[in-house]
């Protein structure tokens, strides 16, 4: 009865909330974007999802791990204590990232999502953790990984701790694998720096969402840096497909199906 109650609560609240599209400039309803996987139904510009809202869209049955996994002021960073009070505040979460097991149409999977709105998805070393005890529990249980990334890369006011979780979860990543599972990434708007220079790429299969960016450096940084003229759009995602770099694109909306069959496939 009070599930029932809060979702009548957040639908109305929804109903009376707007997004602008940056694309066609449509208001919308939170509302009626959420019915529509978060994509504008004037023009089909795609908007940022929450960690939440991916798993609600993904999963049937989805149990949370190492939620009380939360970040702190290792290197007393001045300021960063606030940053997170308000990240926490804002976002509903504890951590940049949702971990846990799944089952999607039927087969078992772990799964980790980050998420844009918890100091943009930036990787410190909680979510380090947090993401590579996800993949030891799938190696001992010989379960596949389905990794979600969104992120502006390593947290710096963690400074090298942040850092050392880009080998720590390419290292979990590793092991994984020498064990014969399957890892797929999803890259969402925006998968950038040090995420995208570790596990973002390492899946054994690669699936971008239409249009999402993803890079390294800024291009402005890197034209800077090697003065020549980048191509238009050289960090979209239909760009890496052209280029390589991730095995296909897919539509939100065609998603779950299709993380559904790469699985069956996979558990025969």
């Amino acid at each position: 009865m009070l599930k029932t109650i809060l979702n009548i609560k957040e639908s109305i609240l929804s109903a009376r909330q707007t997004k602008k599209c940056k694309n066609c400039g449509k208001e919308l309803s939170l509302h009626t974007l959420k019915k529509n996987n978060m994509i504008c139904p004037e023009c089909g510009t795609y908007f940022r999802m929450n960690a939440r809202e991916r798993i609600n869209m993904i999963c049937d049955s989805f149990t949370e791990a190492d939620a009380s996994v939360t970040s702190g002021n290792i290197i007393n960073f001045p300021g960063y204590d606030d940053k997170l009070a308000a990240a926490k505040n804002t976002s509903g979460e504890n951590e940049s990232v949702i971990c846990g097991t799944c089952k999607i149409s039927g087969c078992n999977a772990v799964i980790f999502v980050m998420n844009s709105e918890f100091m943009m998805g930036s990787l410190g070393s909680a979510a380090g953790e947090k993401i590579t005890r996800a993949f030891e529990y799938a190696a001992e249980h010989k379960l596949p990984v389905i990794g979600f990334t969104c992120s502006g890369g390593a947290r710096m006011q963690e400074g090298i701790f942040s850092l050392m979780q880009m080998a720590k979860v390419s290292a979990a990543v590793k092991r994984h694998s020498d064990a014969g599972l399957l890892y797929i990434t999803v890259l969402t708007d925006p998968t950038t720096g040090g995420v995208t220079a570790s596990y973002a790429m390492e899946g054994d299969i690669i699936i971008a969402e239409p249009k999402a960016l993803v890079g390294f450096a800024g291009a402005r940084v890197i034209e800077q840096t090697t003065n020549q003229k980048l191509p238009e759009g050289f960090q979209s995602a239909e760009f890496l497909l052209e280029h390589g770099f991730v095995d296909f694109i897919e539509k939100r909306e065609n998603l779950k199906s299709k993380l559904a069959e790469i699985l069956k496939i996979h558990c025969g």
